[in-house]
């Protein structure tokens, strides 16, 4: 830039003043001055820093990609059972992990300094702007520049209204038209598009609520799983779960007392076309109760249609078949009578689990010991040599059952998985060829064990669970809150311009009166030219332009056009 255009760039910024001012409550960024000496100038230096637009830019982008390896590294506080096979697939890599705290990101000491720092951060940015913005609510808008000529949009014309009545005019068509307006002097001035500063005060104070949503839902969340069979219920317990995970700060005690029973599961299935067996409609009915002596209601539990009870909801997230199984000992006693529930294996829910018989059966010499059988579902069985379901719906069930006897070491102090048999210390039945004994069952035929060891009968009326998960967010309805104020605000600040308009009225030197109308908005728009133009052709019909100072005719004199926004002179500089 030449030193010219320096010089008039400044006398145009002196010329405009308080007019061309406060457009924006953006904080002006200053230039790296060093700091002064002492502990206080580093600590306002500091200050400085961490409050400008460009560090909380680059605290945002930090944050968004410390949550990256979040997003791909299993997380010990989602599923620790896929960390413990991550450390076992990857013995050298994962001591560094460790070290980096990348199997718990979100509550790690790096990714909780960049979340304080930025919250600091927008802090700091948005408390002088809400001051500024309030003040300037409070306030007028600027009166007239001395030279409105130099303003970008610019329009004159001479009328033989006097000033006051074109001033009057003026004030009341912009005020029609939500400006904020009043007479300053010789000249109206007005103001409009404050929501887009608004706008982005609020897209800020959104994220502080996101920011804070987002911590307080880690920090007292919980999640836990329950798998529920039909005619059984839960209480929200964490006894009573599967499965259950909570954030740092959270207490049994912070557990919404609720409880329901699973009356009854339905589901309905594509039954032809190529989407046969497709899944239509999952539900569960459930009689729910609120405290330890709420009203039980009724009330059905579908997909991505929760159970809410205050800050809990309750999700139905899997179902699968419990078939009844009733097992007698060698003496014909009853030793067990339940559903139990099987996995399912794919889409046709071929389902796999194992039964096991702990206390009470003794084999067909009175010794006494524990039962596991094996079991292999198929809701329908094609027949043949097929191995799996064919359909997803109970319309020709088979039940494959394996049985051993022995210990089952459910005594030994390991953990079992209730799926799943340990057969280190268990015995397979054998049939007459010294085979494995095993055998299919439909509902109501029973099995007869080898050697009057007992029966096993696959009772008639296959029950089926349903799979809930019930979450507790405290944060999620201030989150929701806050991404929505958020892309109010954005789109505000994006696509509001806040703009100034002045309209001068002057008596001239020959007794006309000379009207002067400009525009400025905070960066170069097409949208204040045209709106100019708009206001100037309304009033230029109020205010007609006056006949040149030339025609000295006795006749009534033609209107000029209406007048022409142009750009101002100089206003390309700019």
């Amino acid at each position: 830039m030449s030193q010219t255009e320096t010089d008039n760039s400044e006398r145009d910024r002196r010329e405009l003043g308080a007019a061309g001012s406060q457009l924006s409550t953006a904080p002006v960024e200053e230039p790296p001055i060093a700091p002064g000496l002492g502990v206080v100038g580093w600590a306002r230096w500091f200050w400085r820093q961490l409050t400008s637009m460009r560090v909380a830019l680059l605290l945002l982008l930090l944050l968004s990609l410390g949550a990256i390896p979040g997003s791909l590294i299993p997380q010990s506080g989602a599923d620790i059972n896929k960390v413990a096979a991550f450390r076992k697939a990857h013995k050298t890599l994962a001591p560094v992990y460790d070290k980096l705290g990348l199997f718990h990101v979100y509550s790690s000491v790096w990714f909780s300094a960049v979340y304080i720092l930025l919250f600091v951060s927008l802090v700091g940015c948005i408390i002088p702007r809400a001051w500024q913005f309030v003040g300037q609510l409070r306030g007028r808008p600027p009166g007239a520049p001395k030279r409105l000529d130099r303003l970008p949009a610019y329009t004159t014309w001479r009328t033989t209204a006097e000033p006051e009545e074109v001033r009057e005019a003026a004030l009341k068509l912009l005020k029609k038209r939500r400006f904020r307006a009043h007479t300053a002097q010789d000249a109206v001035a007005a103001e409009k598009g404050y929501v887009r500063e608004f706008g982005n005060l609020v897209f800020h104070i959104a994220l502080i609520v996101l920011l804070i949503a987002f911590a307080s839902g880690q920090m007292y969340k919980s999640d836990g799983t329950k798998l529920v069979v039909e005619g059984d219920g839960f209480a929200n317990s964490i006894l009573q779960y599967d499965d259950f995970k909570s954030g740092s700060m959270f207490s049994t005690d912070d557990l919404v007392p609720f409880s329901f029973d699973l009356k009854n599961f339905h589901a309905t299935y594509q039954t032809s076309g190529p989407s046969r067996g497709t899944p239509v409609t999952f539900a569960a009915d459930v009689d729910y109760s609120v405290g330890a002596y709420g009203k039980p209601k009724r009330t059905t539990i579908k997909v991505n249609e929760p159970l809410e009870i205050d800050d809990a909801k309750v999700y139905l997230v899997s179902h699968g078949y419990a078939p009844v199984i009733t097992v007698r000992d060698g003496s014909g006693k009853v030793v067990y009578h339940d559903a139990v529930p099987l996995l399912p294996l794919d889409s046709n829910v071929s389902s796999q689990g194992v039964l096991k018989v702990m206390d009470g059966y003794r084999n067909a010499k009175g010794v006494s010991e524990q039962l596991g059988i094996s079991l292999f579902f198929l809701p329908t069985y094609a027949g043949g040599a097929s191995v799996l379901s064919s359909f997803p719906a109970l319309e020709n069930p088979v039940l494959n059952l394996a049985p051993y006897h022995g210990d089952l070491g459910v005594d030994s102090g390991i953990p079992q998985s209730v799926y799943q048999l340990d057969k280190t210390h268990m015995k397979e039945f054998k049939d007459s060829k010294g085979q494995q004994f095993r055998d299919n069952l439909k509902p109501g035929e029973t099995m007869q064990l080898p050697d009057g060891a007992g029966s096993v009968t696959f009772e008639k009326g296959v029950k089926e669970w349903a799979g809930f998960e019930i979450v507790q967010e405290p944060g999620s309805g201030w989150a929701l809150g806050g991404a929505l104020a958020a892309i109010f605000g954005l789109a505000a600040s994006l696509f509001i311009q806040r703009r100034r308009v002045w309209v001068r009225a002057v008596r001239g030197d020959d007794g006309v009166t000379v009207v002067e109308m400009a525009g400025l908005g905070r960066s170069e728009s097409a949208k204040v030219p045209e709106e100019l133009g708009d206001l100037a052709g309304i009033l230029y019909d109020q205010a007609p332009g006056a006949p040149d100072s030339g025609d000295t005719t006795d006749h009534d004199p033609a209107p000029s056009p209406d007048p022409e926004v142009v750009p101002a002179e100089g206003a390309e500089k700019r």
